[in-house]
């Protein structure tokens, strides 16, 4: 007997690199859907309904989206269970780490580079959201990486004016946006976790001479723009969010070069 689970109609496969520290390190990931690739990076509360909902609209879209699945049970919302199993994975995972990047960017940016020669694309999107927002910014830099949305931003998680990447990550995003074009960045106006700080701290580092991080800044308490806390009525901020979402991956996934509107 068949037993039905929450990612059937996805293709599952495994991934593993030796990119992050010299040791292999491997992670499931799912894809559906045909089209220009989209990256999903999964956030802490794991990769719940809310997420595969966000993956249902982009493949109605148009786009393949990829799922790599990091940490947690899949179909079910764990923040508390996850947090535990994020401090422990300490060889990915740096959640306090101020002007240094997570060492699992360097697993996302070989999968990236695989995608994009698997798919015979000049490049693939990119969205991280919550625990993983950061990481879409940090991987403006890779030539594999065309087009990076970053939701709720929230490392580290103690400093909320610090940026959790090098100087030399950002000069090289720096460098990489001018010639990709802006980027795309969101919270909610209330979040308490990815404060006004953290966007003023993006802000100075990478809009200083030119808007290289589109930063929108939503009305609302929420902190999960695209996932938890989205609002699924035409008209609301989070709809025209997503779909602002879905013009910029579809203006820049099928050109590569142009820039969000």
């Amino acid at each position: 007997m068949t037993t039905n689970t929450v990612m059937d109609g996805y293709e599952k496969s495994e991934f593993s690199t030796a990119a992050v520290d010299g040791k292999p390190l491997a992670h499931d990931v799912y894809s559906r859907g045909e089209g220009p690739v989209v990256l999903v990076i999964q956030e802490l509360p794991g990769i719940g309904w809310q997420t595969l909902r966000l993956a249902d609209r982009l493949v109605s879209a148009g786009f393949r989206v990829v799922l790599p699945h990091l940490f947690g049970p899949l179909g079910k919302i764990s923040i508390g269970g996850n947090l535990g199993r994020v401090f422990c994975m300490r060889r990915e995972f740096a959640l306090f780490a101020k002007n240094r990047t997570s060492p699992v960017v360097n697993w996302l940016r070989a999968l990236a580079q695989e995608l994009r020669v698997q798919h015979g694309v000049g490049g693939i999107g990119v969205i991280g959201m919550c625990l993983t927002g950061n990481f879409a910014i940090s991987m403006m830099a890779d030539d594999a990486v065309l087009a990076g949305v970053s939701a709720e931003p929230s490392l580290p998680l103690i400093g909320a004016s610090a940026l959790h990447m090098s100087a030399q990550d950002v000069q090289a995003v720096r460098s990489a946006i001018d010639d990709k074009g802006a980027m795309l960045a969101y919270r909610f106006a209330g979040d308490k976790i990815c404060t006004a700080a953290k966007f003023g701290a993006i802000d100075r580092a990478f809009n200083d001479d030119a808007e290289r991080v589109r930063l929108r800044t939503l009305p609302g308490k929420g902190h999960s723009v695209l996932t938890l806390d989205f609002v699924d009525t035409e008209g609301s901020v989070t709809a025209q969010a997503l779909q602002e979402v879905i013009g910029y991956f579809g203006e820049r996934l099928n050109s590569g070069t142009s820039a969000p509107t």
